[in-house]
């Protein structure tokens, strides 16, 4: 499976982009702001393409085991990212939510809407293929000029 996260328009503190999988628009993106220096675990990861695997240690992987009961079998975790340990696929609109990840929903200005949602069907696809032995990979492309 490919993932493609094409990130739109920034205002130098969000990013907003688009996702795909396999080529079919499945959601909208939200990251926290760019920097020329990478802070770690707080901008948005290189443009690149990198691997995703199950993380089922930590903080968010207890939270989603409790509130997603019936489908989470462990978190969205985008491996092997320069300068970053930790970036997962997730739902929120905070700071700490924002900090080194990547949120999915439906784009309202600078913010997502339906993050829930959105997240249940991205999870579902996602964890499937990675539940049947399948390579899921993400690119990550900029056309937001930075």
């Amino acid at each position: 499976m490919i993932i493609t996260v094409k990130r739109l328009r920034n205002n130098g503190d969000t990013t907003i982009g688009e996702m795909y999988i396999d080529d079919v628009l499945v959601c909208n993106t939200l990251e926290d702001q760019p920097n020329t220096k990478k802070i770690y675990a707080e901008t948005r990861i290189p443009a690149g393409t990198y691997e995703i695997k199950f993380r089922k240690e930590g903080k968010f992987h207890r939270q989603y085991s409790e509130r997603f009961k019936e489908f989470h079998v462990g978190m969205l975790h985008i491996t092997n990212i320069p300068g970053f340990e930790y970036v997962l696929i997730h739902i929120g609109n905070t700071d700490e939510d924002t900090a080194g990840c990547l949120l999915v929903g439906i784009a309202k200005g600078w913010a997502l809407e339906k993050s829930t949602d959105t997240y249940k069907k991205v999870y579902k696809e996602i964890a499937a293929a990675l539940l049947a032995g399948e390579e899921v990979k993400i690119k990550y492309i900029d056309m937001d000029g930075t």
